[in-house]
Order: C-alpha cells, then structure tokens, then sequence
C-alpha cells in the first residue's frame, strides 16, 4: 500500500480522513516538544497565560534532537516515549491540536480526548533518529531554549514516515494488532 501524502497543520477536516495503520508521508510545519517543554506549557495555560506557538491544526513531536553535525541541519531526531506526555496532551487537544508524533502507547485518557477532538497520534520508528532526521529540512528554536534539547522546535519536514497509531475515530492500531495476533494463536 502507497503512503498517504498529508500537509501540516491540519486543514479543518484532514485528521478526521485517516485510519489507524494507514502510512502516511507529513510535510509542512511540526513543533517539537517534550516532558520539561510539555510541563511549562501545562503551567502557563493553569496560569491562564498564552503557548509560545500556535496550537490550532498543528503537530508536535515527541523528540530532542541530538546537536547537528557540521553541514547537518539537524542531529538524530528519533521519537520519545508518548505516554510521558499524557498528563498534558488533553488540554492541548481541547486548544486545537490536531496531530501527535511519537512512540508507544497512549492512555485511554488521551485516546478518548483524541476521539473528542478528531485529531490523530502518529507512530514514527523509534532507533531511526538519523533516518528520520532526513526529512527534516528546517530546525529554529522557538521557545523554552534554557531546555537544550528539550525546547519548542518548529521543524520544516518534508515527506516524513509515519503510521497513524490512533485515529480520530479511537481505532488504536497496537490494539487492533494485538486481536488479530489473538485469534491467529487461538486457530492453532
């Protein structure tokens, strides 16, 4: 099956197309983000104060990437485990995010504010940081830079591997793979 070219952010209805264990190749605009960047953006929005990007329609993610090579724009930049994330993700989700990219499982929490929201968590390969990081065009540090490879990226990708985990309808890919693998064991 031929992966599915998608643009980022979001246009309004896009999340809402894909099916959990679709491929698909990302280009456009994506935020990085994780514990500590996650954490302060919690606290702000407690605090009633504004996120230091735009939420609305975007993706971040889960990754720190390592420092760039001479010529590189970018070091590894592999995925970081999701469910680290989940305390912060509904309320980012209630503000508009559309997309999530990491690894591992998510918690039925964020599963079902995934669902309420009609947004989309992406798999991407963990142990393929450098791979990855090819399609990684652009890297500028956008907020939270005392976190080094922690802070807010906004990154500029183009045809970024991915496979939708958990889809806007709550289909979870790992579970659906987890079934199938049920009944093969129990045919035998």
């Amino acid at each position: 099956m031929t992966p599915k070219t998608i643009r980022n952010p979001f246009e309004p209805e896009e999340a809402e197309r894909l099916r959990a264990g679709e491929r698909v190749l990302i280009s456009g605009t994506i935020y990085t983000a994780r514990d500590a960047a996650h954490q302060r953006m919690y606290e702000a929005l407690n605090r009633g104060e504004s996120l230091p990007i735009e939420i609305e329609g975007q993706t971040i993610y889960y990754v720190g990437p390592t420092p760039a090579r001479p010529g590189q724009m970018i070091g590894s930049a592999g995925p970081t485990t999701s469910g680290r994330m989940d305390k912060y993700t509904p309320a980012l989700l209630d503000l508009g995010l559309k997309g999530m990219i990491g690894k591992g499982l998510r918690s039925k929490a964020v599963t079902e504010s995934i669902q309420k929201n009609k947004a989309v968590y992406f798999g991407a390969i963990g142990g393929t940081g450098a791979l990855l990081a090819r399609a990684i065009t652009s890297c500028e540090v956008i907020a939270y830079d005392d976190l080094g490879p922690e802070a807010i990226h906004k990154l500029t990708i183009k045809n970024f591997p991915a496979v939708v985990i958990i889809d806007s309808a709550g289909s979870d890919w790992y579970e659906i793979g987890r079934q199938q693998f049920a009944e093969q064991q129990n045919m035998k």
